[in-house]
């Protein structure tokens, strides 16, 4: 009977924290959060796909940049005056909580019209594509949260992002389903 409770115990966390997890994307990948490389971050984010329950990460030297996420009439104007959040730790998570645009600048004078910012659409976790069997095991990154939301469901993005996600949301009636049978068992 104690083995059994184990196997529920360890069907039921792993069901608990698999439900939490989407794709975590690292802003500008290997480079990070920087003014340094011309990176071209909205360029970056069209390759990937971001939905409702991922995760981006900004990595950068808090010493010298920050993250700001602003509305879209900020982001078009680098005014980092009155964001909606600002993030200074040097490697900031942001979970994307809802669809639609998400805006992001750095707030140090002269980083945003540098080219330090990043526009990010998130479509809803019911649009996420399936993942094929390589791009499953590729982890990527990617941006950040939004300002303000679109009013009309976004379309997904052309390209497949290669981030470690959650793809089939049916999986996890099964699972429910196979604890609740042991605990049947169990009890």
């Amino acid at each position: 009977m104690a083995f059994t409770k184990k196997i529920l115990a360890f069907l039921l966390m792993a069901t608990l924290v698999g439900v939490s997890l989407g794709a975590v994307h690292k802003v500008g990948d290997s480079a990070g959060w920087t003014t340094l490389g011309n990176i071209d971050y909205n360029r970056w984010a069209s390759s990937k796909n971001f939905h409702v329950g991922d995760t981006i990460v900004f990595e950068y030297n808090n010493q010298f940049h920050n993250v700001k996420q602003v509305t879209f009439q900020d982001f078009q104007s680098c005014n980092g005056a009155s964001p909606i959040a600002t993030f200074t730790s040097g490697s900031d998570s942001i979970t994307l909580k809802r669809p639609g645009h998400y805006y992001f600048l750095c707030g140090v004078p002269g980083h945003c019209e540098a080219g330090q910012t990043l526009d990010i659409m998130v479509t809803p976790a019911s649009l996420r594509p399936s993942a094929s069997p390589l791009s499953a095991h590729n982890y990527s990154s990617s941006p950040s949260s939004s300002g303000s939301a679109s009013s009309s469901a976004p379309l997904p993005n052309p390209y497949q992002s290669n981030a470690f996600s959650l793809q089939a949301i049916s999986i996890w009636p099964a699972l429910i389903s196979l604890g609740l049978f042991v605990i049947g068992f169990a009890f």
